[in-house]
């Protein structure tokens, strides 16, 4: 048998860091079992999906590296094909219409709660005649179509949570189209997947209650049952549901901020799975080697950014200088020079942990500086003492010529002269703090190097300036 599984986003909204995990262990799972990855946009619901939606989920697939061998298959345009199966459940009598308001369902459940009960559909247009449902659809009133569900009980085995069983006889009668060409989830899913011959059905356990309607409209269709596998959702560092603030956002919201991909991927797959091991780093190649189903875990993936920024961060350190200054570009505008940017980003490199960061570290090497004197103050030094320190570095940079001007010379002049002084913060700080406006930042030896001399002597000359 061929491993086929499939993606099934809503182009609702943007692509949600949850739905890319469903998409990439689909992916993974397919790609080691050397199946078919398929694709398909369930955009049925007119109202809410958006052109815009389904290309950001494409686009972010792509950045992602998450490559599909089918589709993108659009429910939009297979309305034949699930009118054909909807009539059939009409004509075998497994189906029907309901003609039931919203206000008669809405005081059934009243009813069912006052008396304790759960609230379900009671079959009022269960055992309508032919003669009324036609009479009632001739005068258009409004109406859905549900799928009968007897009283029995629906076992089946789940690859990730193991054996299931659920009690049909509680849930009543279920909605499965608005009408022969607007089928709903569970219905249009079930078909697609029959027709796609989807083996392996692989998703967050939100649609784990789900399964059981499937499985009985696969029956009633004669569609064989695919397997299924549902993860834990994802929650937030206290394991509450997790919110925008804790990182539930969209792939391109991590895109924007300067996430690299493979970053995103390798972090992605440990939410929720693990090969066993202290390996950290995986490629998407040893991602499919290893993946298995056996290995996602039962319980909720806990969100933890801080381990997403170390893995940025390294796969940061791998690029070559030249491709990591050309992805820092448009965090920080129009720049000519890639010569120049190229130095500021290799003093950068080691530290940054995503891409945006750029602009806060290495700001002050393309725009003028702002700061307050303050910040000048090295420990309990006086403002005749940081006028003094700065004169003198001023005087010994003065001193050095333009060809001899690189980190190294720098370095090894001013180490000399911050040596004599008790505390070698006393010469270092203002100097650094003067040059960069900044709390933190490279040290001097690097920032001088990059400035130039000119511009170097010029941010000093302010700072003193700053302090009269």
């Amino acid at each position: 048998m061929e491993i086929r599984t499939r993606f099934a986003p809503s182009p609702t909204g943007n692509l949600h860091i949850g739905s890319a995990r469903t998409a990439l262990f689909a992916f993974l799972f397919a790609r080691n079992k050397n199946g078919k990855f398929i694709l398909r946009i369930e955009d049925t619901d007119k109202e809410r999906s958006k052109p815009e939606f389904e290309k950001n989920i494409i686009e972010s697939l792509k950045w992602l590296g998450i490559n599909w061998d089918e589709g993108p298959y659009r429910q939009s345009e297979r309305l034949d094909i699930y009118e054909k199966y909807t009539k059939k459940l009409l004509e075998e009598n497994k189906a029907y219409y309901c003609f039931c308001s919203e206000e008669e369902l809405e005081a059934q459940r009243q009813d069912q709660q006052s008396r304790g009960e759960a609230p379900k559909y009671v079959g009022t247009c269960r055992n309508l005649s032919k003669e009324e449902v036609e009479k009632k659809l001739k005068e258009k009133k409004s109406s859905v179509i549900r799928f009968k569900i007897e009283p029995e009980k629906i076992k089946f085995k789940d690859i990730i949570k193991g054996g299931a069983e659920f009690d049909m006889g509680l849930v009543g009668d279920m909605v499965i189209a608005k009408n022969l060409r607007q089928p709903l989830f569970a219905l249009a899913g079930v078909i697609d997947d029959f027709e796609m011959n989807i083996s392996h059905v692989i998703r967050g356990d939100d649609h784990f209650t789900n399964t059981p309607k499937q499985i009985l409209l696969q029956r009633a269709l004669g569609f064989p049952q695919p397997e299924y596998g549902h993860f834990p959702m994802i929650l937030a560092p206290d394991r509450s549901k997790m919110s925008k603030r804790d990182g539930a956002t969209a792939v391109s919201d991590f895109k924007k901020e300067g996430y690299l991909p493979e970053a995103l991927i390798n972090f992605i797959a440990f939410l929720g799975w693990n090969p066993g091991g202290t390996k950290e780093i995986y490629s998407t190649d040893e991602l499919v080697k290893n993946f298995s189903l056996e290995r996602v875990q039962k319980g909720g993936a806990i969100f933890n950014i801080q381990k997403l920024d170390y893995l940025s961060g390294f796969y940061i350190r791998q690029l070559p200088i030249g491709k990591l200054a050309e992805f820092c570009l448009p965090y920080l505008g129009e720049i000519k020079d890639m010569d120049y940017l190229e130095k500021i980003v290799s003093v950068y490199q080691e530290r940054l942990k995503k891409l945006s960061e750029i602009k806060e570290f290495a700001g002050f090497f393309f725009n003028d500086i702002e700061y307050d004197g303050g910040l000048l103050k090295w420990k309990d030094m006086s403002d005749k003492e940081i006028e003094q320190s700065l004169e003198n570095s001023k005087k010994i940079l003065e001193k050095i010529e333009n060809n001899n001007w690189n980190k190294k010379n720098l370095e090894d002049i001013l180490m000399l002269e911050a040596e004599k002084e008790k505390d070698r913060g006393q010469l270092l700080w203002p100097l650094r703090a003067a040059l960069t406006g900044q709390k933190a930042s490279a040290g001097p030896f690097d920032v001088a190097a990059i400035l130039g001399k000119e511009k170097t002597l010029e941010r000093i000359k302010k700072a003193i300036e700053l302090l009269d």
